[in-house]
């Protein structure tokens, strides 16, 4: 049984691979759109706190209680922000610098922070699969449609200074990153498996944190907020359709 779940969210996790080839090609068809990346930060903001308020929470509430909960959530916004301090980092403000290499060094900063919250998602999807297959299911095709417009606005940057080599050799250290995540996910279960509900909501934290830390910073230095609140209110409409679709 485990064996055959096993697959399934290596399966789900490497649809990473495809939400990052569709991404990383409509950089390069609209790779000074910004209009596009306004909308990209609010669809995957909203999606990640949907995700993370609306399901990993209520399930680990549900099992938990709300302290332990609470507690599994600031572990998570913990662990995140300590990465943050250490992994060379930044935020996407820094690609509208005229020198190409500071541009090029904000480009794989970007890299980093992309990966870094890559690793929670595939994490977010093994625990959930494990705990109820339907919910792991939601979760990666959640995950994959808002990873398109991430992958998008990691590219852009460094399709600006003519560097595509480098944007393939981050395109697939990115799409790695959540398949390790779910390996990561899957060894913890597999050392405490009672824990799956501790560990759904510490990847709820590192969400909430992505996406109030890296996602809203963002959206604030693009000044597009009709677009950014565009992009919102789309990620819930794909949240109602896909779980109107799977739970049905």
């Amino acid at each position: 049984m485990f064996s055959d779940a096993y697959i399934s969210i290596i399966l789900l996790a490497s649809l990473s691979f495809f939400s990052t080839i569709i991404g990383v090609g409509l950089a390069f068809y609209f790779k000074k759109s910004v209009n596009g990346i306004a909308l990209g930060i609010g669809f995957s903001a909203g999606i990640m706190l949907l995700i993370s308020f609306f399901e990993l929470m209520p399930e680990s509430i549900h099992e938990l209680g709300f302290s332990n909960t609470s507690l599994a959530v600031g572990s998570g916004i913990f662990f995140i922000a300590i990465l943050n301090l250490f992994i060379p980092h930044t935020h996407l403000f820094k690609e509208e610098n005229k020198n190409n290499k500071k541009m090029i060094k904000a480009a794989y900063l970007i890299v980093f922070g992309l990966i870094l919250h890559d690793f929670p998602e595939g994490f977010a999807m093994a625990t959930s699969y494990i705990y109820d297959p339907s919910l792991g299911l939601f979760l990666a095709l959640a995950i994959a449609i808002h990873n398109i417009p991430e992958e998008f606005a990691m590219a852009v940057p460094l399709l600006l200074v003519n560097k595509k080599k480098l944007v393939i050799q981050a395109a697939v250290l990115s799409a790695l990153a959540e398949p390790m995540g779910a390996v990561l996910g899957l060894l913890a279960v597999r050392l405490s498996s009672n824990l799956e509900p501790f560990f759904m909501a510490f990847a709820a934290g590192a969400m909430i944190f992505i996406s109030l830390h890296e996602l809203l910073p963002m959206a604030k230095k693009y000044k597009r907020t009709f677009l950014f609140s565009l992009g919102a209110l789309s990620s819930i409409i794909i949240y109602v359709g896909l779980s109107l679709l799977i739970r049905a």
